[in-house]
């Protein structure tokens, strides 16, 4: 009898220990497994939607290009020049001082506008889009295509065309303007706010840096070819259809013309935000960056800029108005 219990006792330990030495295996489903991840929030999929196209770009600020020029005066409060090709700062004034954008905002409208094309690239012009002074022509009822919107955003500074971008999005005006702010989360900005697609005052408090929009600039010109194909065209020609009228398109942003080795990008003005510009220089092997918030004269501006820029590489600038 004692051999019997002494092997039943025997096999209850025996049984015991396997199952709290296995006990672990056995409960993992029941358990919730706690995962700390090294990456913020607003960089995975499930909390930001624009993850799906991360494109960290982040270009170092005291990386300073060296020049025995002297540092040309400007009148823009904030102005960066960054030399693309030798990953070099060439001038900088105060580059992240938050200052407001006007329609230099449209560079994001058309980046979320580009990563979301409606797959029957009809987008249909409502009462509500038809905002602003600065239109494109377009008439409650009308369907265009995003190329055709994209022309009108750019050339015309159309806020109408930013409004019909941003109603036709899948959840509407007020997702477009959340994928922005999300879209600058994905670039590895922290100093910008969108409140609205056109970059008109009175939606709240939207602003940026000269830094930011250098990292939004040149993630657009990374990225799509149609955006370089638009911010360098001068002049476009949209005819009549039976969808919409006729129009016709000029670019506003003159150093298309008298700056050579210049590919445009973008101008924007208000009130608040004064003379704002992003340029793009493809010159003699240099590609650089321009970007000047608040200033009252960005022609004359970013043309010193630019001069200033090449010469600090060696290269001189070529004749220009």
């Amino acid at each position: 009898m004692s051999k019997i219990l002494f092997v039943l006792l025997l096999t209850v330990l025996l049984v015991t220990s396997f199952l709290i030495a296995f006990r672990p295996y056995f409960t993992q489903s029941e358990q919730k497994q706690t995962i700390i991840s090294p990456i913020p929030n607003f960089l995975t999929l499930l909390v930001n939607g624009q993850v799906s196209t991360l494109n960290l770009w982040i270009p170092l600020l005291d990386n300073i290009a060296r020049s025995t020029l002297k540092k040309p005066e400007i009148g823009a409060k904030s102005a960066l020049l960054y030399d693309l090709t030798t990953k070099e700062v060439l001038y900088a004034k105060n580059p992240k001082e938050k200052l407001p954008m006007a329609s230099l905002t449209k560079i994001m409208t058309a980046i979320i506008a580009l990563e979301n094309k409606r797959h029957d690239d009809k987008y249909v012009v409502e009462s509500e889009d038809l905002v602003g002074e600065d239109t494109m022509g377009l008439t409650q009822g009308e369907v265009l295509t995003l190329s055709d919107l994209l022309y009108g955003l750019v050339l015309h500074s159309g806020n109408d065309a930013a409004e019909t971008l941003a109603s036709t999005y899948p959840t509407g005006r007020i997702g477009f303007i959340k994928a922005m702010n999300k879209k600058a989360q994905t670039l590895g900005i922290s100093d910008t706010n969108f409140t609205n697609p056109t970059g008109l005052e009175g939606d709240g408090k939207q602003y940026t840096t000269a830094y930011d929009l250098l990292v939004i600039t040149n993630f657009a010109l990374s990225n799509f070819p149609l955006f370089n194909q638009v911010v360098s065209t001068f002049d476009y020609h949209i005819p009549y259809t039976s969808l919409h009228k006729e129009f016709y398109l000029e670019n506003e942003t003159n150093l298309l013309t008298s700056y050579p080795g210049v590919k445009g990008v973008k101008t924007g003005y208000t009130p608040e935000a004064g003379l704002c510009l992003v340029t793009y220089l493809d010159y003699n092997g240099h590609k650089i960056i321009g970007v000047l918030l608040g200033s009252d004269n960005r022609i004359k501006d970013m043309k010193t800029l630019l001069d200033y820029g090449l010469k600090s590489q060696g290269v001189n600038p070529p004749p220009h108005g």
